[in-house]
Protein backbone atom coordinates (compact mmCIF):
# COMPACT_ATOMS: atom_id res chain seq x y z
CA UNK A 1 0.00 0.00 0.00
CA UNK A 2 1.25 3.48 -0.79
CA UNK A 3 0.80 6.68 1.12
CA UNK A 4 1.47 10.35 0.57
CA UNK A 5 4.54 11.89 2.17
CA UNK A 6 6.26 15.23 2.33
CA UNK A 7 9.96 16.00 2.53
CA UNK A 8 11.66 18.35 4.93
CA UNK A 9 12.41 20.67 2.03
CA UNK A 10 8.70 21.53 1.70
CA UNK A 11 7.16 24.13 4.00
CA UNK A 12 3.94 23.37 5.86
CA UNK A 13 2.02 26.48 4.82
CA UNK A 14 0.42 27.20 1.44
CA UNK A 15 2.54 28.99 -1.12
CA UNK A 16 1.77 32.65 -1.73
CA UNK A 17 1.51 33.79 -5.35
CA UNK A 18 4.30 35.99 -6.61
CA UNK A 19 4.82 38.15 -9.67
CA UNK A 20 8.02 37.79 -11.66
CA UNK A 21 7.98 38.81 -15.33
CA UNK A 22 11.18 36.86 -15.87
CA UNK A 23 9.44 33.67 -14.80
CA UNK A 24 6.08 33.34 -16.57
CA UNK A 25 5.04 30.48 -14.29
CA UNK A 26 5.78 32.32 -11.05
CA UNK A 27 2.96 31.92 -8.57
CA UNK A 28 1.47 28.90 -10.33
CA UNK A 29 0.81 25.74 -8.32
CA UNK A 30 1.32 22.57 -10.34
CA UNK A 31 0.81 18.84 -9.93
CA UNK A 32 2.82 16.49 -12.15
CA UNK A 33 2.11 12.77 -12.12
CA UNK A 34 4.69 10.17 -13.11
CA UNK A 35 7.36 12.56 -11.85
CA UNK A 36 9.81 9.82 -10.88
CA UNK A 37 11.51 9.70 -14.28
CA UNK A 38 11.40 10.59 -17.95
CA UNK A 39 8.90 13.12 -19.20
CA UNK A 40 7.27 13.59 -15.79
CA UNK A 41 10.53 14.43 -14.04
CA UNK A 42 11.55 16.75 -16.90
CA UNK A 43 8.20 18.57 -16.84
CA UNK A 44 8.35 18.97 -13.07
CA UNK A 45 11.87 20.34 -13.31
CA UNK A 46 10.93 22.77 -16.08
CA UNK A 47 7.85 24.08 -14.28
CA UNK A 48 9.73 24.45 -11.00
CA UNK A 49 12.62 26.34 -12.56
CA UNK A 50 10.04 28.48 -14.37
CA UNK A 51 8.74 29.66 -11.01
CA UNK A 52 5.88 27.31 -10.16
CA UNK A 53 5.40 25.46 -6.90
CA UNK A 54 5.22 21.79 -7.85
CA UNK A 55 3.82 18.64 -6.28
CA UNK A 56 5.78 15.65 -7.57
CA UNK A 57 3.55 12.58 -7.74
CA UNK A 58 4.70 9.04 -8.41
CA UNK A 59 5.12 5.59 -6.89
CA UNK A 60 8.86 5.63 -6.19
CA UNK A 61 9.29 7.79 -3.13
CA UNK A 62 13.10 7.79 -3.12
CA UNK A 63 13.22 9.20 -6.63
CA UNK A 64 10.68 11.88 -5.77
CA UNK A 65 12.57 13.04 -2.71
CA UNK A 66 15.80 13.04 -4.70
CA UNK A 67 14.27 15.28 -7.35
CA UNK A 68 12.76 17.53 -4.68
CA UNK A 69 16.16 17.91 -3.01
CA UNK A 70 17.77 18.65 -6.38
CA UNK A 71 15.24 21.36 -7.20
CA UNK A 72 15.15 22.82 -3.72
CA UNK A 73 18.36 24.76 -4.21
CA UNK A 74 17.32 26.46 -7.46
CA UNK A 75 13.54 26.54 -7.73
CA UNK A 76 11.88 29.68 -6.34
CA UNK A 77 8.63 27.86 -5.53
CA UNK A 78 7.96 25.10 -3.05
CA UNK A 79 8.54 21.50 -4.10
CA UNK A 80 6.50 18.71 -2.55
CA UNK A 81 7.21 15.02 -3.17
CA UNK A 82 4.05 12.91 -2.81
CA UNK A 83 4.38 9.13 -3.10
CA UNK A 84 1.11 7.72 -4.41
CA UNK A 85 -0.32 4.97 -6.58
CA UNK A 86 -2.86 6.68 -8.83
CA UNK A 87 -4.78 3.44 -9.24
CA UNK A 88 -5.67 3.55 -5.52
CA UNK A 89 -8.49 6.10 -5.03
CA UNK A 90 -8.02 6.33 -1.27
CA UNK A 91 -4.28 6.93 -1.62
CA UNK A 92 -4.96 9.62 -4.22
CA UNK A 93 -7.43 11.32 -1.88
CA UNK A 94 -4.77 11.43 0.85
CA UNK A 95 -2.21 12.74 -1.63
CA UNK A 96 -4.59 15.48 -2.76
CA UNK A 97 -5.08 16.56 0.84
CA UNK A 98 -1.31 16.73 1.32
CA UNK A 99 -0.95 18.94 -1.75
CA UNK A 100 -3.65 21.32 -0.53
CA UNK A 101 -2.18 21.50 2.96
CA UNK A 102 1.29 22.50 1.71
CA UNK A 103 0.82 24.23 -1.62
CA UNK A 104 -2.77 25.44 -1.53
CA UNK A 105 -5.09 25.50 -4.51
CA UNK A 106 -3.75 23.92 -7.70
CA UNK A 107 -4.05 25.74 -11.03
CA UNK A 108 -1.94 23.49 -13.28
CA UNK A 109 -2.20 19.70 -13.58
CA UNK A 110 0.01 17.61 -15.86
CA UNK A 111 -1.37 14.06 -16.06
CA UNK A 112 1.68 12.27 -17.38
CA UNK A 113 1.82 8.92 -15.59
CA UNK A 114 1.59 6.07 -18.05
CA UNK A 115 2.60 2.56 -19.04
CA UNK A 116 3.69 1.49 -22.54
CA UNK A 117 3.55 -2.28 -22.94
CA UNK A 118 3.56 -3.77 -26.41
CA UNK A 119 2.99 -7.32 -27.66
CA UNK A 120 1.16 -9.10 -30.47
CA UNK A 121 -2.55 -9.15 -29.66
CA UNK A 122 -2.81 -12.94 -29.64
CA UNK A 123 0.11 -13.51 -27.25
CA UNK A 124 0.01 -10.47 -24.99
CA UNK A 125 -0.14 -10.90 -21.24
CA UNK A 126 -3.58 -9.49 -20.48
CA UNK A 127 -2.32 -8.31 -17.10
CA UNK A 128 -0.33 -5.74 -19.09
CA UNK A 129 -3.56 -4.61 -20.75
CA UNK A 130 -5.10 -4.14 -17.31
CA UNK A 131 -2.11 -2.13 -16.16
CA UNK A 132 -2.30 0.23 -19.15
CA UNK A 133 -6.03 0.70 -18.67
CA UNK A 134 -5.51 1.36 -14.95
CA UNK A 135 -2.69 3.88 -15.35
CA UNK A 136 -3.20 5.45 -18.78
CA UNK A 137 -6.97 5.89 -18.42
CA UNK A 138 -8.28 5.38 -14.89
CA UNK A 139 -5.28 7.05 -13.27
CA UNK A 140 -5.52 9.99 -15.63
CA UNK A 141 -9.27 10.31 -15.04
CA UNK A 142 -8.84 10.18 -11.27
CA UNK A 143 -6.09 12.78 -11.39
CA UNK A 144 -8.27 15.24 -13.27
CA UNK A 145 -11.24 14.57 -11.02
CA UNK A 146 -9.14 15.07 -7.87
CA UNK A 147 -8.16 18.60 -8.90
CA UNK A 148 -10.98 19.78 -11.16
CA UNK A 149 -12.57 21.90 -8.43
CA UNK A 150 -9.21 23.61 -7.91
CA UNK A 151 -8.93 24.31 -11.63
CA UNK A 152 -12.45 25.70 -11.87
CA UNK A 153 -11.85 27.94 -8.88
CA UNK A 154 -8.49 29.12 -10.21
CA UNK A 155 -10.05 29.93 -13.60
CA UNK A 156 -12.21 32.58 -11.95
CA UNK A 157 -9.16 34.73 -11.19
CA UNK A 158 -6.32 33.55 -13.44
CA UNK A 159 -5.00 30.78 -15.66
CA UNK A 160 -5.99 27.17 -15.09
CA UNK A 161 -4.57 24.30 -17.13
CA UNK A 162 -5.16 20.56 -17.39
CA UNK A 163 -2.51 18.89 -19.56
CA UNK A 164 -2.76 15.28 -20.70
CA UNK A 165 0.38 13.63 -22.04
CA UNK A 166 -0.81 11.48 -24.93
CA UNK A 167 1.06 9.93 -27.84
CA UNK A 168 1.07 9.97 -31.61
CA UNK A 169 0.15 6.30 -31.19
CA UNK A 170 -3.36 7.56 -30.50
CA UNK A 171 -3.65 8.56 -34.17
CA UNK A 172 -1.19 6.40 -36.10
CA UNK A 173 -0.99 2.67 -36.83
CA UNK A 174 1.54 0.69 -34.80
CA UNK A 175 1.18 -3.09 -35.15
CA UNK A 176 1.69 -4.94 -31.84
CA UNK A 177 0.96 -1.76 -29.88
CA UNK A 178 -2.80 -1.94 -30.36
CA UNK A 179 -3.93 -1.75 -26.73
CA UNK A 180 -1.44 0.97 -25.82
CA UNK A 181 -2.55 2.92 -28.89
CA UNK A 182 -6.19 2.46 -27.89
CA UNK A 183 -5.57 3.96 -24.46
CA UNK A 184 -3.88 6.98 -26.03
CA UNK A 185 -6.70 7.40 -28.56
CA UNK A 186 -9.08 7.46 -25.61
CA UNK A 187 -6.96 10.14 -23.93
CA UNK A 188 -7.07 12.25 -27.10
CA UNK A 189 -10.84 12.13 -27.40
CA UNK A 190 -11.38 12.55 -23.67
CA UNK A 191 -9.30 15.72 -23.85
CA UNK A 192 -11.34 17.11 -26.75
CA UNK A 193 -14.56 16.55 -24.86
CA UNK A 194 -13.22 18.00 -21.61
CA UNK A 195 -12.07 21.03 -23.58
CA UNK A 196 -15.67 21.55 -24.69
CA UNK A 197 -16.93 20.96 -21.14
CA UNK A 198 -14.39 22.94 -19.12
CA UNK A 199 -13.22 25.52 -21.64
CA UNK A 200 -16.40 27.65 -21.37
CA UNK A 201 -15.68 27.86 -17.65
CA UNK A 202 -12.13 29.09 -18.20
CA UNK A 203 -10.05 25.93 -17.88
CA UNK A 204 -7.62 25.27 -20.72
CA UNK A 205 -7.42 21.56 -21.51
CA UNK A 206 -4.51 20.37 -23.65
CA UNK A 207 -2.98 17.24 -25.08
CA UNK A 208 0.73 17.05 -25.77
CA UNK A 209 1.41 14.03 -27.95
CA UNK A 210 5.06 12.98 -28.28
CA UNK A 211 6.56 10.89 -31.00
CA UNK A 212 9.62 8.72 -30.41
CA UNK A 213 11.16 9.87 -27.13
CA UNK A 214 14.16 8.52 -25.24
CA UNK A 215 12.91 7.57 -21.76
CA UNK A 216 12.70 4.40 -19.67
CA UNK A 217 9.05 3.95 -20.68
CA UNK A 218 8.58 0.42 -21.96
CA UNK A 219 11.71 -1.00 -20.37
CA UNK A 220 9.55 -3.27 -18.22
CA UNK A 221 7.61 -4.94 -21.06
CA UNK A 222 7.27 -8.69 -20.72
CA UNK A 223 7.86 -9.32 -24.43
CA UNK A 224 11.62 -9.32 -25.09
CA UNK A 225 11.19 -8.92 -28.86
CA UNK A 226 9.10 -5.79 -28.30
CA UNK A 227 11.76 -4.34 -26.02
CA UNK A 228 14.29 -4.87 -28.79
CA UNK A 229 11.97 -3.33 -31.38
CA UNK A 230 11.45 -0.29 -29.17
CA UNK A 231 15.18 0.18 -28.75
CA UNK A 232 15.64 0.01 -32.53
CA UNK A 233 12.88 2.58 -32.96
CA UNK A 234 14.68 4.94 -30.60
CA UNK A 235 18.09 4.48 -32.19
CA UNK A 236 16.87 4.54 -35.79
CA UNK A 237 16.67 8.34 -35.74
CA UNK A 238 17.60 11.04 -33.25
CA UNK A 239 14.66 10.74 -30.80
CA UNK A 240 13.13 13.48 -28.75
CA UNK A 241 14.37 13.95 -25.20
CA UNK A 242 12.16 14.24 -22.14
CA UNK A 243 13.33 17.85 -21.92
CA UNK A 244 11.89 18.53 -25.38
CA UNK A 245 8.46 17.52 -24.17
CA UNK A 246 8.89 19.55 -20.99
CA UNK A 247 9.60 22.65 -23.08
CA UNK A 248 6.46 21.97 -25.09
CA UNK A 249 4.33 21.74 -21.95
CA UNK A 250 5.84 24.91 -20.53
CA UNK A 251 5.16 26.74 -23.80
CA UNK A 252 1.51 25.67 -23.82
CA UNK A 253 0.73 26.66 -20.23
CA UNK A 254 2.58 29.99 -20.46
CA UNK A 255 0.51 31.13 -23.47
CA UNK A 256 -1.63 34.28 -23.15
CA UNK A 257 -4.69 33.75 -20.98
CA UNK A 258 -7.19 33.56 -23.84
CA UNK A 259 -5.03 31.18 -25.90
CA UNK A 260 -5.43 27.43 -25.62
CA UNK A 261 -2.81 25.41 -27.47
CA UNK A 262 -5.28 22.58 -27.58
CA UNK A 263 -3.47 19.72 -29.31
CA UNK A 264 0.30 19.67 -29.73
CA UNK A 265 1.93 16.87 -31.69
CA UNK A 266 5.69 16.83 -31.02
CA UNK A 267 7.88 14.61 -33.19
CA UNK A 268 11.56 14.35 -34.13
CA UNK A 269 12.30 16.36 -37.27
CA UNK A 270 13.41 13.26 -39.20
CA UNK A 271 10.20 11.44 -38.42
CA UNK A 272 8.55 13.80 -40.91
Amino acid sequence: MTSSSTSSSAASTPAAPTSDPGRPLAGRVAVVTGATSGIGAAVARRLALGGAGVALMGRREQRLTGLADELGADAPGRILPVAVDLTDPEALARATSSVHAVLGRVDLVVANAGAMLGAPFETADTAEWDRMLDVNLRGLLRTGRAFVDDLLGSAETGPADLVHIGSIAGHSLYPDWSVYSATKAAVAHLTRNLRAELGPRGVRVHTVEPGVTATELGDDMADAQMRTALERMRTGLPPLSAGDIAESVAFAVAAPANVNIAEMVVVPVRLG
